[in-house]
């Protein structure tokens, strides 16, 4: 019986044993393996270090960038140019952390196979330590989702996904700051646009609001002058398949479209739009040269005074007057507001009836502009918003076809149709008192 016990004793031990040897060996086999897995750094550093870059590639000269004196990126090969400093950002955030997919040789003495005996890109990185790393960029692999790349003087060759390529290929096209007018557009104080037809159209910001100063005094719509402002802040040389000569040929030769000049704190830039067939040229006192640009552009500059002002009616927008007064010739309408109630000679009156004569006054607006016409007016409104401060008056006179407007303290006369100015007297007519309370 001891015997017997001692041999069972015996097994387990070495059972035990046997479990303890296949654990650890499993363990560092496990440990081996997700070594394996793990994708070498290529390249590691701290970005805010780096000062220079140089890109090269196959037939072409070194594109050089370095940082001045007030820490932007400044393109100083093949000849000074301004960068554009987001591209620059987003290429240094992928090299200062560039890893592999995985590493192919870590003694490889023969770089023909992986095209990195002559790279096909190559990518200096300096720092202020003036310690150069440089990266080699050499064939696609063969499942075509990956490049091999390596260190200069590092013996290992990895592979890098096509993405990270990307992002390190840049030419001088890529790395160049295109933009035809560098001030920002939120603190453009006047705009001056001369068209084709010798017309000058200036325009003069007060806070938010655009005014039109000339050819004279006239309300601005905002959101034309400020997609105005957008289309010249997008305004970007076409480099694609850039030919200096030929764009500047194209440019000198070219029918004029507009001349515009913008205006900061800081001074003014000059932009020259021409057209030559069907293309647009441009020709930038920021940049030297001249340079293909968008059509749409042309679009944006091509027209009138008129394309640019506000052709409502009432200025006071989206929010809710605080006092209406309207007479006609067989009637007034007097309409008070507080908080959300609306009053009417001591009576409450329908909130909802009220808001759809507002949206009618809101929504009063010219086909055109007259300098003469206006007669007798039959309609009397005057608006006041703004907490009081803004109070807009208006009188309007029956036509043929149409009714004419005239705006307080402005010569203009803005001409409507018929169906929006009786719409508008329709609801207020149906204005009601609000509805009792149930008892």
């Amino acid at each position: 019986m001891k015997i017997r016990s001692l041999i069972v004793a015996v097994i387990v031990l070495f059972g035990l044993l046997g479990t303890l040897y296949w654990s650890g060996h499993r363990k560092n086999s496990d440990d081996s393996v997700a070594h394996a897995d793990v994708s070498p750094s290529i390249l590691k550093l701290d970005e805010s270090t780096i000062t220079r870059l140089e890109f090269r590639k196959k037939d072409s000269e070194p594109v050089v960038l370095a940082k001045n004196t007030s820490g932007a990126w400044q393109i100083t090969q093949p000849k000074p140019f301004a960068a554009d400093q987001g591209i620059v950002s987003s290429t240094l955030s992928t090299l200062s952390s560039l890893n592999s997919e995985r590493l192919v040789d870590e003694h490889a003495s023969d770089l023909k196979p992986f095209g990195l005996e002559q790279p096909a890109i190559e990518v200096d990185v300096t720092g202020k330590d003036n310690k150069q790393r440089k990266l080699l960029i050499g064939d696609q692999t063969p499942t075509g989702n990956a490049f091999y790349a390596k260190l200069a003087g590092d013996p290992r060759v990895f592979t890098m996904a096509s993405y990270n390529k990307t992002s390190a290929d840049k030419s001088l096209g890529d790395l160049r700051d295109k933009r035809l007018l560098t001030i920002d557009s939120s603190k453009i104080s006047r705009v001056e646009l001369t068209t084709s037809k010798n017309q000058t159209i200036e325009f003069g910001r007060n806070q938010d609001n655009w005014q039109i100063l000339k050819p004279k005094p006239l309300r601005a719509d905002n959101f034309q002058v400020a997609e105005l402002i957008r289309k010249l802040s997008d305004a970007k040389m076409n480099l694609s398949a850039a030919d200096a000569n030929n764009d500047a040929s194209a440019f000198a030769h070219g029918s004029p479209v507009a001349n515009v000049k913008v205006t900061d704190p800081s001074g003014s830039q000059d932009l020259q739009l021409r057209k030559n067939k069907d293309a647009c040229y441009a020709k930038s006192s920021v940049v030297e040269g001249a340079y293909k640009v968008d059509s749409d552009l042309g679009s944006a500059l091509d027209k009138g005074v008129d394309d640019f002002r506000e052709k409502k009616l009432f200025d006071f927008g989206f929010g809710d007057p605080t006092k209406i007064e309207m007479h006609t010739a067989t009637k007034s309408y007097f309409l008070t507001r507080n908080g959300a109630d609306w009053w009417s000679d001591g009576k409450k009156m329908d909130a909802a009836s009220v808001q759809d004569f507002v949206s009618k006054l809101r929504d009063l607006t010219s086909t055109k502009f007259l300098d003469s016409g206006f007669s007798a007016p039959t309609i009397n409104i005057v608006v006041t918003s703004d907490d009081g401060k803004r109070v807009e008056k208006v009188w309007l006179a029956k036509t043929s076809d149409g009714y004419l407007a005239r705006r307080e303290n402005e010569p203009a006369i803005y001409a409507l149709k018929s169906e929006p100015v009786e719409s508008a007297q329709k609801a207020a007519d149906d204005i009601k008192p609000a509805a009792k309370p149930a008892k």
